[in-house]
Parts: structure tokens; sequence; C-alpha cells
């Protein structure tokens, strides 16, 4: 750290000390909470991996931190205050800005990050709905899920129907808004009634779906029978239930997408198709080397939109289609949060997870962010 503030133009005796400041508190930042309770004598292995984990984690935070403010420092000197000032609509005393923040900041930190915090202080402890008392059992709630064979599954599962909702989601939406782009007579009112299943939560997606899939009086099967063909289980074989969850996630989230797509494509330049024609590109060969690139952007967006809402949002259609079942076919982490927590009144364990969910749901944003957006074609 010495070295990495050195080339920032400080002196090697304030970027140590700099350095070791961020360093400690790395160390402390997760430590001190759990007063070291995963380096006591009768702790397992695991724990002290996991403290070891965290320790690592917190002194990647702390030191990153501390880099960007000494970055940030340096160059707010060589910036021109004066210049800045003066541009329309700068404000020119440092109070105002803070107040006119001031509400927002307050329900933020009352409604989301306090909660988030107690969170963290919950995943700790033994405690359970509508009890006076809690334990406090360290890392427990976090150990004990590597060997716990339900939770990988869910764990499992959740990557599958993710990805599957997205992937389809995805190539449906493009098709549809490609059919929909097209100069057709009442356009804008085709193009409102694609969009409108958007606007429905996903709770009334699991009811009109149940309604469309359900074994015995079911639309879907009604029209089986009337062509010849048996009966499917959808609802109550786990072989076919996760796909009942997965079309109707699919079909809640297409509005969605299917707006952007539409958006996209009218920003197409129409000059560049031209020209790709006249070379000799037929229509396969246009939409593969000149829409598909220039829509880059905002299939990048989309798939970050789409995983965020598979992981999340997907909670309400399961609840009300198949509430988990059958034999826990359809019980992603998210609905496995609300089971362990409301159903079996077990905070402490529904808050671990619930961390480790949203730490995951950063990683893979932060990996596409990595590796997909650096393939993202912006312009022509």
């Amino acid at each position: 750290m010495a070295w990495l503030f050195r080339q920032t133009g400080l002196s090697p005796l304030i970027s140590a000390a700099i350095g070791l400041a961020a360093g400690l508190g790395g160390t402390l930042v997760f430590m001190l909470p759990l007063n070291f309770c995963t380096f006591e004598a009768e702790r397992p292995t695991l724990d002290l991996i996991f403290g070891l984990l965290l320790i690592g984690v917190g002194l990647a935070l702390t030191l990153s931190a501390a880099a960007w403010l000494v970055r940030w420092w340096r160059g707010r000197g060589q910036s021109q205050p004066a210049a800045a000032s003066s541009q329309p609509g700068a404000f020119r005393g440092k109070i105002m800005p803070w107040l006119l923040l001031a509400p927002t900041l307050i329900i933020l930190a009352l409604f989301l990050y306090y909660p988030s915090l107690d969170t963290f202080s919950l995943s700790t402890q033994l405690a359970r709905l509508g009890a006076r008392r809690s334990a406090f059992v360290c890392v427990d709630n976090f150990t004990r899920l590597v060997t716990d064979q339900s939770y990988l599954n869910s764990l499992a599962l959740t990557l599958v129907m993710s990805a599957a909702i997205v992937m389809i989601g995805l190539v449906l939406s493009l098709l549809v808004a490609l059919a929909a782009y097209q100069p057709v007579k009442g356009a804008r009112v085709y193009r409102t009634l694609l969009i409108w299943p958007y606007a429905i939560s996903p709770a009334v997606a699991g009811v009109i779906f149940l309604l469309l899939f359900n074994p015995v009086g079911g639309i879907i099967n009604y029209l089986l029978n009337g062509v010849g063909l048996p009966s499917v289980p959808w609802l109550n074989n786990p072989a076919y239930a996760p796909w009942a969850v997965i079309l109707a996630s699919v079909w809640k989230s297409m509005g969605f997408n299917i707006l952007f797509y539409i958006a996209g494509l009218q920003n197409v330049p129409k000059d560049l198709q031209e020209a790709a024609a006249i070379d000799g590109a037929n229509a396969v060969q246009r939409f593969r080397h000149v829409v598909l690139p220039l829509l880059s952007p905002i299939t990048f967006f989309l798939i970050i939109t789409n995983m965020t809402y598979a992981f999340f949002e997907t909670f309400g259609t399961i609840d009300y289609l198949t509430a988990g079942g059958p034999l826990s076919s359809t019980t992603t982490l998210m609905y496995r949060i609300y089971y362990i927590g409301i159903q079996n009144n077990d905070l402490g364990k529904a808050a671990a997870q619930s961390i480790i969910l949203f730490v995951m749901v950063i990683g893979l944003t932060v990996l596409q962010f990595r590796s997909t957006g650096r393939r993202v074609t912006y312009g022509a």
C-alpha cells in the first residue's frame, strides 16, 4: 500500500501510515463485531477458514476505499472549483445540497441501511420469531449451510431457473420486438398490449398461470385433451413444476424486455442496414452483424435486470403457483429464506441466507460487468 500510494505523490511515510491504518481497520471491520469468535479453540476448522475469509474481504474493502480516497484527494487539488461553481445549476454553498438530500438520506437510513445492518447482526444469532431473547452463535448460521444438502439443492435450482428465465426471456422478447417493430396498422395498440403484463404483480402472474396449468381444470390440459394428447401434471410433478414457474416468470418480464428492445430497434441506423444489403448481406446476416451489435448495450442492461428479477422477484409467482413444491422442486433461495424465517420462525438462519443471496447476486453482477460488459458495443 505504501508503494501504491507513492504513485499518487504522497511521501512513503504517509503512504505507509495510511496503508497500516486501512489494514488494521480491514482486519477489525468484521472480526470486532464477532469478537474474534471464529478463532476460538473449540471452533471447527471451517469456522477458522470462514474467519480468515472475512479478514481478507475486510482488508480488500478498506484498502480499496483508502486507495480511492487518496486518489480522489490528490485529484481534488488539481481541479478548478472556480470554473465548476460558475456552471449553470451548480450550488455555491455546501449546505444547501445536503439540506435537499436530507429527506432522502433519512428515509434510506431508516428503511434501508439500518435494516441491512440489523440483518448482519441477526445472522450471527439464534433468534426465533416472536421470542424475546436470542443467543450469539458466531458464524454457525453460515458454516452449517456448507453441509446442508437441501440448501445446496436450492442453490443449484436457483442458478438453473434464473439462467433459463434470463435466456428464454431475452430470446423471446427480441423475436417479439422484431415482429412488433414492423410497420403494421395499429402498431401502437399492439405494442401496448404486449407490454401490459409487466404492469401486473408477480403474484397475479402466479394466479393466472395457476389457472392455465392446473392439473385438473387447467386450460393447457384442456387444449391438450382437445387434440388427443394426455394431460400433464404440471404442478404435481417435480419434473414439470419448475418449467411452469419459468414460463410464468418469462411471461411476466417479457413486457419490460420488449419495451427496451423496441426502443433499441428504433435507434438502429437504417443507413447501416442499407449499406449491408448493398454489400450482399441477407436479412439474417444484417441482423447478426449489424442489429445485434448495436443492441448489445440494451441486451447487457436487460441481462442484469432480468437476473435480479429471477433471483428476487419470482417469489410471488412461486408462492401462488407452487408454494415451493412439489418436493421442494421450486424452492429457490428467495422462497427458502421466506420459508425458514417466517414458516419455521428461524430469523437467524434466514438472515444469513439472505446475506449470502445478496452477495451472490452482487458477485454475478460484477462478473457480468467484467466479462460481458467489455464486449458491449456503444455507438456505430
